[in-house]
């Protein structure tokens, strides 16, 4: 036999089937070895299998509400705004020009404070 032939195949482990084997790891009615072996999985394999249910329940429960809804704003509304923002980040840049012209003025034509 080659060593091509002793190696494991790499096994696909459905959402599903992982999650039955975190539940029966997690009953205690049955040893975690005979599970692993049964499995033909590791140790490590349970350990990432816990670590994804954790992460997936965390996500679940921490995430959005199911029934909260977002807000909208008429395009009416929106346009105004728009324009507003628009205007007065042309009138920050032109302070900042102003800004800079009479820092210049007062510093004898140095840029530095």
């Amino acid at each position: 036999m080659s060593a091509d032939e002793n190696k494991k195949k790499r096994r696909f482990l459905s959402p599903e089937k992982k999650f039955q084997i975190f539940l029966e790891s997690q009953s205690g009615n049955t040893p975690v070895g005979e599970i692993l072996r049964r499995e033909g999985i590791y140790s490590s394999d349970l350990v990432r299998i816990r670590n994804q249910v954790k992460e997936g329940a965390l996500d679940r429960l921490g995430g959005h509400r199911s029934g909260a809804k977002q807000k909208s704003v008429p395009v009416e509304e929106y346009e105004c705004l728009k324009r507003d923002l628009q205007e007065k980040e042309r009138a920050l840049a032109d302070q900042a020009v102003e800004l800079a012209i009479l820092r210049k003025k007062n510093n004898g034509g140095s840029w530095d404070r």
